[in-house]
């Protein structure tokens, strides 16, 4: 029974949810680790409507030592995805998942780059090969565009209108949108594609953008590990991933003044509160923002007062 309903829940993630592959195997494995658990426990393919937060608990701690808190965290938010879809079909009565408590992330180390550190990126990119080229213009368009290292890679010529300016992709949940590509980004863009027919044989994706050495389509992974090698090159973190340009879009954006509703849009963000966690603005453009906007902000000589520091012995 659980096999079944693990079974039909992955089809609603791919044909109602619009979930991407690699999402529908994230839960896909999630839950066939919890059928596993379950088994060795003598309890082959049970009923989820018969489980109980016990279960959901046991199987939770016994993933404890193999792994992180965040990759803990994903399998509590599978689990209750799960039950939520069994509830919403009526497949079950009862949501014990909902009972779980997340265990706490460490914060995760900074994944974008200030102003400075991406010009210095994109500035000390040189080379004249046609490689060198195709990689100054990923980066030009990945920072310019603000797009996911997979919407990158799936890029096709006709999804570039570079007369124009703007750069079509499809998103998570196979949302279409259109994004403006930046004068330095278009112009990356039109050198690339110049020499793009250096890369092309007879066996290459004719319509994608970025080629590999041999012609074919380039990978995710691939542009994650040509963003390290630049990264060293350039004496920046090589922590940074190819999404950490998305975050500094995203970051550079708002710290200049743009309204966070018109980046959520550029990004393709369903919820707000997605986009609130990609921006990373410093404390002295929201104090900025501050005394421009609230009435109460600054004293009347014009300067904002500081507090004394307190006589008090308690700290």
């Amino acid at each position: 029974m659980l096999a079944e309903r693990i079974d039909q829940f992955i089809t609603y993630l791919r044909v109602e949810r619009g979930a991407s592959a690699h999402t529908r195997r994230a839960y896909a494995s999630d839950l066939g680790q919890l059928a596993d658990f379950l088994a060795e426990r003598g309890r082959e393919n049970p009923d989820p409507g018969a489980l109980t937060i016990d279960d959901l608990r046991a199987f939770v701690a016994d993933r404890f030592d193999a792994n992180q808190a965040s990759s803990l965290a994903r399998k509590i938010s599978t689990l209750r995805s799960f039950w939520t879809f069994l509830i919403k079909k009526r497949l079950v009565d009862k949501n014990p998942a909902e009972l779980l408590s997340t265990p706490k992330v460490q914060k995760p180390l900074r994944n974008y780059l200030g102003v400075d550190e991406i010009f210095h990126l994109l500035d000390g990119h040189k080379g004249d090969s046609v490689l060198g080229i195709r990689d100054m213009a990923i980066w030009e368009v990945g920072y310019g565009a603000g797009l996911r290292v997979s919407e990158l890679v799936s890029l096709n010529r006709s999804d570039i209108d570079l007369d124009a300016g703007w750069v079509q992709t499809i998103g998570k949940g196979n949302k279409e949108r259109r994004v403006p590509l930046g004068q330095k980004a278009c112009a990356a863009l039109k050198r690339y594609l110049a020499r793009r027919h250096e890369l092309v044989d007879g066996d290459s994706a004719p319509d994608a953008v970025f080629l590999n050495h041999r012609g074919g389509r380039l990978t995710d992974r691939s542009v994650r590990r040509l963003l390290k090698e630049h990264l060293v090159r350039a004496g920046l973190d090589t922590s940074l991933t190819p999404h950490g340009l998305r975050h500094s879009f995203a970051t550079h954006l708002l710290d200049a003044g743009a309204d966070l509703r018109g980046i959520q849009e550029l990004l393709g963000h369903a919820n707000l509160s997605t986009t609130q966690r990609y921006t990373h603005v410093s404390i002295d453009r929201l104090m900025e923002v501050y005394d421009a906007a609230h009435p109460r902000a600054r004293s009347a000589s014009g300067r904002r007062k500081t507090e004394s520091s307190p006589t008090s012995n308690d700290e």
